[in-house]
């Protein structure tokens, strides 16, 4: 079956689909259409687990070896709150820079002959012609999606907090978390290392820790001055490190559509769905719709068919990484409920902030509850049972109260 593709977006969703679909038919037709440069990118390191190379490596061993060679890895975390530190071993993790994750795939899609154009700009209004299907893999602020917001039902839901991407010269052997005290309340940083000079530090606090330590108001420099300042425990000394042209303080936005695809637009990795950054999940999930993508292609050559197949099977597989990802977000910014723990105590709370139950259960009896269901098989399996319970219940009322109509 000859399909002719375009995939608007060169990130690595955009650009892993590409592959995938050249490897299950050479004779596909497929462009990329990247709006900048070849080469430039924005962030810093991404993350990634060991479940992830397995199923890439199922896919395209080829681009799957280059990846896990281009990797960092580690499998401890550290937590430092206040003046005391304490180290918890865990599952492995993998770090690689986000320019050289776009660089071994988009030379792996060439070898394939995928065709990629860059500084190519389309819009809702100049769409590639004779395309078969069209895939908008243009990210969170989609010209393709916000052209049919309507149709696809899209919604964007702001988080509270203020946070920053930045990277460090500070190479990190382990995931850190950084908790400091501030007059005006707790900041923090998450860091982990992606090459053998650089590291990704994302810092985040309360919009009234924001504002209390004048970040709103001063300059990019000297608002990274005085991260560094109080960060400096855990920097040894390294620089933060900002983009070329600004790195600006945001709020995360959580992105959801009620429909993924438009006649023959599809969408795909960000544009179609976020979750929040504090489960490190962004680049893998881009990465699994990429392959279900292709997947559903393959195995229905009626495309309408295959989309809603896709779109289908991604949602299901995403209800419950949305929802460790939202009570993720919530525990951070609920995060005085948690420091009065000793360490060791609230970074096990961190480990288990995905649970539906922690936010209605007393932090100190939580975390008893928690360690004795691991010893206890019959209430490990009452905590799975009434986990979701709670969890679905809790979502279906927020629905419900998004339905009501506001006050006249």
């Amino acid at each position: 079956m000859f399909v002719k593709v375009a995939c608007v977006g060169g990130g690595p969703a955009g650009l892993y689909l590409s592959i995938l679909l050249k490897r299950q038919d050479p004779s596909h037709d497929i462009t990329v259409l990247e709006r900048d440069p070849e080469g430039s990118t924005y962030g810093w390191g991404v993350t990634y687990w060991r479940h992830l190379l397995d199923r890439l490596h199922e896919q395209d061993p080829e681009s799957a070896d280059l990846l896990d060679a281009g990797s960092v890895r580690w499998s401890d975390g550290v937590a430092h709150v206040r003046d005391l530190t304490t180290r918890h071993s865990g599952d492995q993790g993998h770090g690689i820079g986000r320019h050289r994750l776009l660089e071994i795939l988009a030379a792996r899609a060439r070898d394939l002959g995928v065709r990629l154009e860059y500084e190519r700009e389309v819009t809702a209004g100049d769409l590639p012609s004779g395309a078969d299907l069209i895939v908008a893999a243009d990210g969170v602020r989609s010209a393709l999606r916000t052209h049919h917001t309507a149709h696809f039902g899209s919604r964007l839901t702001p988080g509270r907090n203020h946070y920053v991407w930045l990277g460090t010269t500070k190479v990190f052997d382990a995931f850190t978390f950084a908790f400091v005290e501030t007059a005006h309340g707790w900041i923090w940083c998450y860091g982990y290392g992606y090459g053998p000079d650089r590291s990704t530090c994302v810092v985040e606090c309360t919009p009234e820790t924001w504002t209390g330590l004048g970040l709103d108001r001063a300059s990019e420099a000297d608002g990274r001055a005085l991260l560094e300042k109080l960060f400096a425990h855990v920097l040894d000394g390294h620089p933060l490190l900002g983009r070329p042209g600004g790195t600006p303080w945001q709020t995360f936005r959580t992105l959801t559509n009620d429909t993924w695809h438009h006649g023959n637009l599809v969408l795909l990795g960000d544009a179609a769905h976020t979750t929040h950054y504090s489960i490190g999940a962004g680049t893998t999930l881009a990465l699994e719709d990429a392959i279900a993508l292709a997947g559903a292609l393959r195995e229905h050559p009626d495309i309408p068919q295959a989309l809603a197949r896709y779109e289908r099977d991604r949602k299901a597989a995403l209800l419950p990484v949305q929802s460790a990802a939202r009570y993720s977000a919530q525990w951070y910014e609920n995060l005085p409920r948690y420091m009065h723990l000793p360490p060791e105590r609230m970074f096990a709370l961190l480990g288990q902030r995905h649970s539906p139950l922690l936010p209605y259960v007393p932090p100190q009896l939580y975390y008893r509850l928690d360690r004795a269901a691991g010893q206890l098989e019959p209430l490990l399996r009452f905590k799975r049972w009434l986990g979701p319970k709670v969890a679905r219940t809790v979502h279906a009322r927020s629905l419900a109260a998004r339905k009501q109509p506001g006050p006249e």
